[in-house]
């Protein structure tokens, strides 16, 4: 038994509504992170991160990013990787065409 792997909880989505009625019990009820996820049956790290990420939404950015700002930096940082991408192969091109020249 001792060589046998623990099976994974399946991962599992919540909805926003969900996600916000957990946090208004840490945030606006006074409960612990720890309680409200026994509670809920959820992992602690989770319900920190939907209380981190409400409290930074509901401070306009003051205690982190907000939602609008994290999805900003997410596709901007895609952006920047198409970008590069891009530059890469025009100097690939460039190069080639200039060895053609010669």
């Amino acid at each position: 038994m001792e060589n046998e792997k623990k099976q994974k909880r399946p991962r599992r989505s919540f909805t926003g509504e969900y996600k916000a009625s957990a946090v208004k019990m840490v945030i606006d009820e006074g409960k612990t992170v720890t309680a409200v996820a026994r509670e809920l049956e959820l992992t602690p790290s989770a319900l920190r991160l939907w209380v981190e990420q409400t409290r930074a939404d509901r401070s306009q950015g003051k205690t982190g990013l907000t939602t609008e700002e994290r999805e900003e930096l997410k596709r901007l940082r895609k952006e920047n990787r198409d970008l590069k991408m891009t530059q890469e192969i025009l100097k690939k091109a460039a190069a080639f065409f200039a060895k053609d020249q010669t």
